[in-house]
């Protein structure tokens, strides 16, 4: 068989390639729903620390900025894995890769449980991000089952599980680490990991024949998507700021409740996701707006919901219902963000979706991972109002950007024909 005609950053224009399988009939929602569990369970190994940075501090005799690495290298990895495994998706069948990931990801989450020193969990925290970030090979899947009229609302669904494992793990971590201790954490994470993979390993779907590219092609080729496609700058510049901001937050929250005036345990820390789970149910009804072509203005509500949630933070200092009110607000404005720049950016590139996904969520880990490095070390100089200040600062420069593209009468879909040109 003749080879396919490619264009410049690496697609396969052969439909015989297509990433997309059964778009025809749409999506069963049994694999909708399963996709999105997956994604919850995967990435939550991600999160286990956060509620429990002060314990591991006291356990390891650490101060709050060296355990804040923990998060921080785990972020890291995350953005690394990003760009070396995620592209990866778009040439080898996901139901073999993610499988393989998962497992081994397991393995360093056993390891972490045993960690001798607080040097050794961060060093080990890296590699589990890498491994994590399979639930973004997941994604893009779900992207390439939908139909174009239906991709908003499903990959909305498929992100309200990924949000929901995100916040959701850590109640399971504080709840875990509350009634045993937090290595037990590590040790819950990687049994699900394993239960996990196996399902997968059976359940995902067949695919397509996948276009033969060389790894160094397949990079080189992610790289370029980002050069070359305005629209995916733009939206990945919009989900580090927004990410930076989450994680301003919830890197150094369990500080401020360990402390004073709460004095909370890792248990009670924990049940503080439940109140983000409520907010990140707000992606599926993102998802359907950006199926509504209304992104340019859910962009500003949203950018503007992260950057006031802020205030309400910054006086539950002293106040639990302010606390829990900035923690809703910011969840929404974060979730809601982040579903209408993936709803944006899958349709510029129906056989590249991975590689697009790679190049969107290592910019927006990265800002994740810069906001907990320097929230870190800002608690400890200035405390809660110094990280308020930084997480609003993030919110108004996500809502200037908004009003900057606005102002330039910039299409939130600008650059999808050139990219079905170049097919």
């Amino acid at each position: 068989m003749p080879a396919s005609p490619r264009d410049t950053t690496g697609r396969d224009s052969s439909a015989e390639y297509s990433d997309v399988l059964a778009v025809d009939h749409g999506v069963p929602s049994g694999l909708v729903l399963l996709l999105a569990v997956a994604c919850g369970v995967s990435v939550a190994s991600l999160y286990y620390p956060q509620p429990i940075l002060h314990t591991i501090a006291s356990a390891f005799h650490a101060s709050s900025g060296t355990a804040g690495l923990v998060v921080t290298l785990s972020q890291i990895g995350y953005a690394v894995g990003l760009a070396l495994l995620v592209p990866v998706g778009d040439i080898l069948p996901r139901r073999r890769l993610v499988p393989i990931v998962l497992a081994l990801t397991a393995v360093a989450m056993i390891a972490s449980a045993a960690a001798p020193s607080i040097g050794v969990l961060i060093g080990l925290a890296l590699v589990v991000g890498l491994g994590t970030v399979m639930a973004q090979v997941l994604v893009p899947l779900a992207a390439g089952l939908a139909t174009d009229e239906s991709r908003g609302r499903v990959v909305g669904t498929v992100m309200s599980g990924l949000l929901l494992g995100i916040l959701l793990a850590r109640t399971v971590s504080g709840l875990v680490a509350g009634a045993t201790s937090w290595r037990a954490v590590y040790v819950v994470g990687a049994v699900l990991l394993v239960m996990l993979a196996a399902v997968l390993a059976k359940a995902l779907p067949g695919e397509m024949p996948r276009p033969s590219i060389g790894y160094g092609s397949l990079l080189g080729s992610t790289v370029r998507l980002m050069i070359s496609e305005p629209l995916l700058r733009r939206r990945a510049l919009f989900g580090a700021l927004a990410f930076a901001a989450f994680s301003v937050f919830w890197t150094t929250s369990a500080f401020l409740l360990a402390g004073a005036p709460y004095h909370y345990g890792d248990a009670v820390i924990g049940l503080f996701g439940l109140v983000g789970a409520g907010g990140a149910l707000c992606a599926n009804f993102a998802g359907r707006l950006a199926d509504r072509d209304l992104t340019r203005t859910t962009t500003a509500v949203f950018s503007a919901l992260v950057m006031l949630s802020f205030l309400p933070l910054w006086l539950g200092r002293h106040g639990l219902i302010w606390l829990v009110a900035g923690i809703f607000l910011l969840d929404i404005g974060v979730q809601g963000l982040q579903v209408t720049n993936q709803s944006l950016i899958y349709r510029l590139a129906p056989d590249a979706r991975s590689r697009v996904n790679a190049a969107y969520m290592v910019c927006y880990f990265a800002g994740g991972a810069v906001g907990s490095a320097v929230a870190a070390d800002l608690y400890g100089s200035h405390g809660w109002a110094g990280v308020c200040l930084l997480g609003a600062g993030l919110g108004v420069a996500a809502l200037l950007l908004a009003g900057l593209d606005a102002a330039r009468g910039v299409s939130p879909r600008r650059g999808e024909a050139r990219v079905e040109r170049a097919q």
